[in-house]
């Protein structure tokens, strides 16, 4: 399937090289639709983002070509905003892309290429007289925190008098960074497609064969795949089981699977996945259950099912709760106390993403702490952004003699003006996989 609109007459994602025409078409939109507004937003009239090569700022990676895997020496990128819109200029020794060059070594007459560097920022900054200038610094969000510790000194003592407009620039930055085009909501639903077909044909017995097949071989089954199919994950699939005499063991106050990875998968067991793929330089972040069927059986137990049940429910009280000018927290504290009017025991630890799986914005809730995330949970929720809607709920299972579930669910979601969509299709009944 396609990942730029959702063509289900495709089954790979796009060539290497259509996704870097694809990536810059969207950053020349991005920089032109979304930056001017973000940087109003921000109270910030010039943005300097710094990284040098193999050490660069979470959020230079967003702003270069997709030809580019890292930064080259020291590149500036420079973005003032004016009543034309925004002017991006790069002070780096090699062009940038859409970015304007601003310098080249050459210009700095007999002063050092990198003094003569910082000598062009000066003078740009000179030019433009920016009121206040936003620089990559964050206490709550480590991926608008990029400005190291050498550049942001040498940034300083280039600028003189001007460094006293310096201040940071964690609304911008995370602004950017979980903004989402259209384009880009759409091409998050057709790579949620395909890595729900991935794990159907792992939970599947062409994969899984009860009896032999273990949880680490389905996990690596699933890396092995998407590897193929040219989409990379950006964490190691998790596969667990749970099983019924096997108590799941107590963590931070959670409940957590205790069947050991290398065992396996037999008859009877509840098994569950959690796998983030990245293509576009967008990253996606979903779960999914299954049940082994036992000799004589055509569907899961009755409580197996009633717990899936339970966990939609929660999501409901979430998505309903996912408010544009909300906080993070204050949703958290919504949905539990939502929750607990109906007696569901569950937590709620959803995040944004985008560019990073678990991206910049509101966070709400943390699977080992609901009672709110300082700082990251504070942030606001905006429109065009996207979320992993993960949580989870516990219950006795009649069937396993009461012993305690945990169905744990992920779902990628869109927030727009319009409300939540999900992205991909919702898991509305638990996967079913032939046990003998």
């Amino acid at each position: 399937m396609s990942l730029v609109a959702p063509d289900p007459t495709r089954t790979v994602p796009l060539p290497l090289r259509e996704q870097a025409d694809v990536r810059d078409r969207w950053l020349t939109q991005r920089l032109l639709d979304l930056l001017p507004g973000l940087m109003d937003r921000a109270g910030i009239d010039l943005w300097i983002v710094v990284g040098r090569e193999y050490n660069e700022d979470p959020v230079l990676a967003t702003l270069l070509p997709a030809t580019w895997l890292s930064a080259r020496r020291r590149t500036i990128l420079v973005l003032h905003r004016s009543d034309d819109g925004v002017t991006a200029a790069a002070v780096s020794r090699y062009p940038v892309g859409q970015f304007l060059p601003a310098w080249s070594p050459e210009d700095g007459g007999d002063l050092p290429a990198d003094e003569s560097q910082w000598a062009e920022v000066r003078r740009f900054v000179e030019q433009a007289g920016p009121r206040c200038i936003g620089i990559d610094v964050s206490a709550d969000f480590a991926l608008a925190d990029g400005l190291s510790h050498t550049e942001h000194r040498q940034l300083t003592e280039a600028l003189g008098p001007w460094a006293e407009r310096l201040v940071p620039a964690e609304e911008l930055a995370v602004g950017w960074l979980e903004a989402r085009l259209p384009e880009e909501i759409a091409a998050l639903h057709g790579l949620n497609l395909m890595v729900r077909e991935v794990v159907e044909e792992a939970f599947s017995p062409a994969v899984l064969t009860a009896g032999e097949t273990t949880a680490a071989d389905v996990s690596w089954w699933i890396r092995q795949r998407l590897a193929d199919l040219g989409v990379e994950p950006w964490f190691h699939p998790v596969v667990d089981v749970q099983r019924a005499g096997v108590a799941p063991v107590e963590e931070r106050g959670a409940l957590l699977p205790a069947v050991p990875y290398d065992c396996p998968v037999l008859p009877g067991d509840l098994v569950h996945c959690d796998v983030g793929a990245s293509s576009l330089g967008l990253k996606t972040d979903s779960q999914r259950n299954a049940y082994v069927l036992r000799a004589g059986e055509d569907d899961a137990p009755a409580g197996l099912r009633t717990a899936l049940a339970l966990g939609h429910r929660l999501q409901d009280l979430t998505t309903a709760e996912l408010r544009i000018g909300r906080t993070g927290n204050e949703v958290l504290a919504a949905v539990r106390g939502a929750a607990a009017a109906e007696g569901i025991d569950g937590d709620v630890y959803s995040h944004p993403v985008g560019f990073h799986g678990h991206g910049a914005g509101p966070a709400i809730g943390r699977w080992d702490d609901q009672r709110g995330v300082p700082g990251a949970g504070e942030r606001v929720l905006h429109a065009d952004t996207v979320y992993a809607l993960e949580l989870c709920v516990r219950m006795p299972v009649p069937e396993w003699g009461g012993q305690p579930v945990r169905m744990a669910l992920e779902e990628g979601i869109a927030l727009t003006d319009d409300g939540v969509r999900y992205l991909g299709d919702r898991q509305t009944e638990l996967l079913l996989i032939p046990g003998c």
